[in-house]
């Protein structure tokens, strides 16, 4: 990593969901600065194909980049799963070997083995991130004994994103993806919040989940991994500029994204539009 240039933490997803991933990374580093990034205006991610998303993804990187960014936090994991280790391997030795991207799902793998009593483990995520099975892969490599079983909720990112996760209304679809996954598999002790937006419905589906059955909420996991990141890359973390700045961009109408950006963070947010 160079050392003569001071740089910023990036924080990228297709929406709103990364929002809660830097709301922890944040509570454990507060003194760094932080770029998010979401490409709202192209969201959601988890039905494109393999190709749109790399191609979306590696946008975003290369404008964080632009930005000042040197280490970036792929805080989405549809991107993660579909594009994070092409752009890792095929990308940034091109375009500088000292920058470095990280994702979300490495992180959660490594510590499955401490979600699961009965080493059976549930995942909600997009459609995306289930059908590159990149959980499953991961997680093998780390707890190969752990049975993991993936479902995809197609309709939790838009209920989210129209602001109609408290409503009535997600009740049906809450319990409906619930019975559907323990349909799959009756064992399931612990339950991964595979998506970044999920963490917004975890009062609802603790309401319909039996009450044996623990929910992983990501945001920690990762928070935490990215503090140990830090610590084992002293080169890195010595580079890192250190004034508490935080900047918000959005690829869509920033007064919308403000308003529901907020409720994500926890927080008001002030966001500039970025067009990629």
């Amino acid at each position: 990593m160079k050392t003569n240039r001071q740089h910023t933490i990036g924080v990228f997803d297709s929406g709103f969901g990364g929002l809660t991933i830097l709301k922890e990374i944040i509570q454990l580093a507060p003194t760094y600065n932080y770029i998010y990034l979401g490409d709202n205006a192209r969201t959601p991610y988890g039905s494109r194909s393999f190709e749109t998303v790399y191609e979306y993804t590696l946008q975003a990187v290369k404008k964080l980049f632009d930005l000042g960014c040197s280490l970036i936090i792929i805080a989405c994991n549809t991107a993660s799963a579909k594009a994070l280790r092409t752009i890792q391997q095929n990308d940034l030795p091109h375009i500088d070997s000292t920058m470095r991207v990280l994702g979300v799902i490495r992180p959660c793998s490594e510590n499955a083995q401490h979600f699961t009593k009965n080493n059976n483990l549930g995942i909600f995520a997009t459609k995306g991130t289930v059908l590159s099975q990149s959980y499953e892969i991961e997680i093998h490599k780390f707890s190969p004994n752990i049975t993991v079983t993936s479902h995809a909720c197609p309709m939790w990112v838009p209920l989210i994103e129209n602001d109609e996760a408290h409503s009535k209304g997600a009740d049906y679809f809450v319990q409906k993806e619930i019975n559907a996954l323990l349909s799959k598999n009756p064992n399931i002790d612990s339950i991964l919040l595979g998506c970044t937006h999920y963490p917004i419905l975890e009062k609802k589906i603790r309401k319909f989940l039996p009450s044996h059955i623990q929910i992983i909420n990501q945001g920690k996991i990762v928070a935490q991994s990215f503090i140990h990141y830090l610590k084992q890359h002293p080169e890195i973390e010595q580079t890192l500029i250190k004034q508490q700045k935080r900047t918000f961009y959005t690829t869509e109408n920033a007064t919308i994204f403000n308003a529901m950006g907020s409720a994500f963070f926890g927080e008001h947010i002030e966001a500039l539009h970025i067009k990629l």
